[in-house]
This record gives C-alpha cells, structure tokens and sequence, in this order.
C-alpha cells in the first residue's frame, strides 16, 4: 500500500532537462590576419632598433665613462729638452716634486724606448732619441677624490724646472663628457622618433581593424555593450602581437649584442678587435643593458596597447556622434 503513492509522486515529477551547453563565443577581433601579422612584423623591426638603439647608447657612454676615469686617474709632465738641462735629472726631480703634493699616489718616468715605440708609428722603427729633440714624459697617478692642487704643481715645476709642462687632461675630459652628452642626446631622439613611428604604426593598424569590424562593433553597441568592453577586447588584440612582435625584436638585439661580445672575447689583440674597441668600446653589457632591453620590450607592449585603447574608444565616440547627427555621415573613416 504504502508504494504506489511514492511510484505516483515519481512519476509525477518532470523529466531532467539536460543541461544547457554554451557555444564559446568567437572574438571580436579575428586572432590572425594579415593585417596583424604585418603589424606583429612593424613591431618586431621597431623593438630591434629601440633596443639596439638603447644599448649602443648604453655601450658607448659605459666607455667614455671608462675613458674619462682612466684619463681622471692620471697626469704627465712633459719637459721639453734643451741644451744646457739634463734630461735624465729634470725627470727625476719632476717626478720628484709632483709626489711631494698631496693626492698624488705614485710616479713613472717614461723611458727612452718606451717613448720610442710611441713614435714608431709616425717616424719608423729603429728611432735614436738622442738625435732628435723629442720630449719626454713622466706620468703620475692621482687620488681621483682627492686630487692635488695642480696650479700650485704646475708654478712649482715651472720655478724648477723652466721646460716642464704639466697637463691635467682636463679638455680631454671636457670632451669626453660632452661626447657622452651629445651620444646621449641622440640615442634619445631615435628612441622617441622609433617609438612614435610605433604609435602612428598601430593607430593605424587599429583603424584598419575597426573598419574590417566596423558593423560588429556597431551592433555591439547599439545592443548595450560598453564602449569599455569593445575596447577591451581590441587591447587583448593587439596586446598579444605587441608582447610577440617586441619579443622577437628584443631577443634578437640581446642575441646581436652577445654575438659581437662573443667575437670581441675570441679576437682579442687582433688588428680587427683593437679597432672596433678603440671605436665602440666593449660590446658587453652586464645586467643593467639586458634589463634595459626587457624594460624597452615591455614599454613598447605597453604603449602599443594603450595607444589601441585610446584610438578604440575615440572611434566609438565618433560612431555615438554620427548616430546622433545622420548628416554627419562624411566624418565616417574610409572602409
């Protein structure tokens, strides 16, 4: 008895309705095309030029740094010969003078064949200096934060010793430093003139997209969809072609620069080696130059996707502008 009323509430109840399968939507922007594969391209040639750009900047002021501290470290006497003064005396006693002033470290008269081999490659081997009336040198290291007083050295060696001539390298140093500056300043303006090129590249490259996608953008938004969602998913987009398209171009100025790194460390004291560190420096970066490229790569993903955004939502406000006045039709972008 007490089993049919549970068998009649059974079949009472409704049947299960199966389970209702939602179809994954597809995006709005297709994930490749042509368009955005020749984007990715753009991309890729502008991070290598930024990048390359940063770290050739980087190298070559890392070397005038370099240059500058060597030449900062050091000083020469030069004592020009005459006929009544002993060579040989009037270096020992220069030598002698300078270290007794504070901030000087140590001396070092430079010899007669040493000097020779400086002249070797303007009057030949085999060079007498006695026959001719070259100067000699004596050179003395400095405290760099604590150099001396060189007016007061130079009145000294001057009193004497009448031929003595001191120099401090100071307008080597000026130069330096104002070519370091200049370097800087251009390096600057090919990062700015690439990254605008950039800029110009995906604004146009977003406007090309949204005419392809102009009916579904309009109808997305005359459903009620937020302009922020629209322009969201444009970001997606051209974010992930902004990441692989810097990538590339970043890894490859990194490969660039290690490559020549490692042809300068296997060439060392070639004629070829000696030249291009005597032009360029090292080509070794250290750490800070291959965080500069990862920061180069993530500042252009970084504005390509902005600048995606910022065009996204202006079209939008210009498409709110002709819906609202019809006889505007002629702003409309070319399809």
């Amino acid at each position: 008895m007490t089993d049919a009323p549970r068998e009649t509430a059974q079949e009472a109840q409704p049947a299960r309705r199966p389970e209702m399968k939602v179809r994954p939507t597809a995006p709005i922007v297709p994930p490749a095309n042509v368009s955005g594969n020749a984007l990715m391209l753009v991309i890729a040639i502008m991070a290598f030029l930024a990048c390359l750009t940063f770290g050739a900047v980087s190298m070559v002021r890392a070397t005038a740094a370099s240059w500058q501290s060597q030449i900062s470290r050091e000083i020469t006497i030069q004592i020009k010969p005459d006929d009544d003064l002993d060579m040989e005396k009037a270096l020992t006693d220069a030598r002698d003078l300078a270290l007794t002033f504070s901030g000087t470290r140590d001396g070092t008269i430079v010899d007669k064949t040493a000097t020779a081999r400086l002249l070797e490659p303007w009057l030949g081997e085999g060079l007498n200096i006695d026959e001719l009336p070259v100067p000699r040198l004596v050179i003395v290291t400095i405290d760099e934060q604590n150099p001396p007083d060189f007016t007061a050295m130079r009145a000294a060696l001057a009193e004497k010793i009448p031929t003595a001539f001191l120099d401090d390298h100071r307008t080597w140093v000026d130069r330096l430093v104002a070519m370091a500056r200049t370097t800087a300043f251009i390096g600057t303006g090919v990062l700015v003139l690439v990254f605008s090129a950039m800029v110009l590249t995906v604004i146009f490259a977003t406007r090309g997209a949204l005419s392809g996608n102009r009916h579904i953008v309009e109808v997305l938004h005359f459903v009620g969809a937020e302009a922020s969602f629209v322009a969201s998913e444009f970001q997606k987009h051209f974010l992930k072609i902004s990441l692989k398209g810097s990538l590339a171009g970043g890894l490859l100025a990194a490969l660039f620069f290690a490559v020549a790194g490692f042809w300068q460390g296997r060439s060392i004291a070639t004629p070829q080696s000696d030249q291009a560190t005597a032009l360029f420096g090292t080509f070794s970066m250290g750490v800070t130059g291959y965080l500069g490229i990862a920061g180069t790569i993530v500042v252009i993903a970084l504005l390509t996707t902005l600048t995606a955004r910022f065009t996204v939502m202006r079209t939008i406000h210009e498409i709110d502008q002709i819906r609202s006045d019809p006889s505007r039709t002629d702003q409309l972008p070319d399809p």
